[in-house]
């Protein structure tokens, strides 16, 4: 299926974010993919990776039912629509290098150790979710609002989910680079 540009802009970026996880992850084991900096004060590549899978799935659950109500309501798409005032800052807030910090929610907090394959399994798997669910909206009005799973009271419009996961996949995987390039790494 050809997608919009402003939707294929988004499928490109996750992609871009695949291939990154998969660079970075190369050929570490899983004691080096488990490796904390500062102490095990800072996230490893594989706590990253499974926030960000946690992340997308917990994000998929309410973008898909606005996404399943527009459908119901014959909302279709008309042209190329913004995130939103809201929406657009929120992302721009998760590009790296991160200039807010934010505490991840409990729903979201990666484990404290992952096998690499599986955390990189989960984290493709989560991204192939999300390229399903926008390729079968394509065709939608993605201006249709969703509930942010995690800030009560918060709505974006759906367009705004897709590219607030492709810049959390950035700042995540932004992190997980710096993890490979400390210092202290175990070579």
């Amino acid at each position: 299926m050809l997608l919009p540009q402003d939707l294929s802009k988004v499928v490109s970026e996750l992609d871009a974010a695949d291939r990154e996880a998969v660079s970075i992850v190369g050929s570490l084991d899983d004691a080096r993919v488990n490796w904390q900096p500062a102490g095990g004060r800072r996230w490893s590549i594989a706590q990253c990776l499974d926030h960000l899978a946690r992340a997308n799935s917990e994000y998929l659950a309410p973008l898909r039912e606005a996404l399943r109500r527009a459908r119901e309501q014959g909302r279709l798409r008309r042209g190329a629509v913004g995130p939103g005032l809201v929406g657009g800052w929120f992302e721009r807030q998760l590009e790296p290098p991160p200039r807010l910090t934010m505490r991840a929610p409990r729903a979201i907090q990666p484990v404290s150790a992952i096998p690499r394959d599986e955390a990189l399994a989960r984290f493709l798997a989560s991204q192939d979710a999300v390229r399903r669910l926008l390729a079968q909206s394509a065709d939608l009005d993605l201006s249709v609002r969703f509930a942010n799973p995690f800030v009560p009271g918060l709505r974006f419009r759906a367009v705004a989910g897709f590219r607030i996961v492709a810049a959390h996949d950035r700042r995540h995987l932004w992190q997980a680079r710096r993890v490979l390039e400390a210092p202290a790494f175990p070579r």
